[in-house]
């Protein structure tokens, strides 16, 4: 099974209090998403964490969650060297094909993304439930998703029930 999630930002009680999340402190917080975490990720499954994953000794969080789990960088993320093996992948950006969706990743939300027009999704972060985005895109924040990884099968039906992107170039190239 895959899922999906963004901005747990681990050790960060600035987030904890600017997000108004319902925590009394970070070590609170740290510990309702592990276990909201591992009690929906089975250790075979695959996770797309969206960026802004921790603050400070990442390998400290990482080795607690279950899941082969790939990051795509946000803005806080600060990787030294020997942070990059805790993750199956690193990247910025990243293109995935689940029982046949295109999905596109990335810590921001992006107005245009590939085959948009199409029917292909967008995930991203960052705004934590400030900032919607057209078309078949979604703020996956944990702040927007109750501090617990979405899988695919629960973010196909919403993400079908969202309007096609509309293509303001139709009319705009020669036929």
């Amino acid at each position: 099974m895959i899922f999906f999630i963004s901005d747990t930002h681990f050790g960060h009680e600035r987030i904890r209090l600017a997000c108004k999340r319902p925590f009394s402190n970070t070590d609170e917080m740290d510990e309702a998403l592990i276990k909201n975490w591992n009690k929906v990720v089975k250790p075979k499954d695959t996770v797309y964490h969206l960026g802004d994953f921790a603050f400070g000794n990442i390998f400290k969080y990482r080795v607690r969650l279950n899941g082969k789990l790939h990051l795509i960088l946000g803005n806080h993320d600060r990787l030294k060297r020997e942070d990059y093996s805790l993750f199956d992948s690193v990247s910025d950006y990243l293109k995935i094909k689940h029982y046949g969706q295109k999905i596109i990743l990335c810590h921001y939300p992006i107005h245009y993304w590939d085959c948009c027009h199409y029917g292909s999704w967008h995930l991203f972060g960052h705004v934590h439930g400030v900032h919607t985005n057209p078309g078949k895109s979604k703020d996956i924040t944990v702040d927007r998703i109750n501090f617990t990884p979405i899988s695919f099968d629960e973010l196909k039906p919403i993400m079908e029930g969202l309007e096609q992107h509309v293509d303001y170039s139709k009319d705009r190239w020669p036929k």
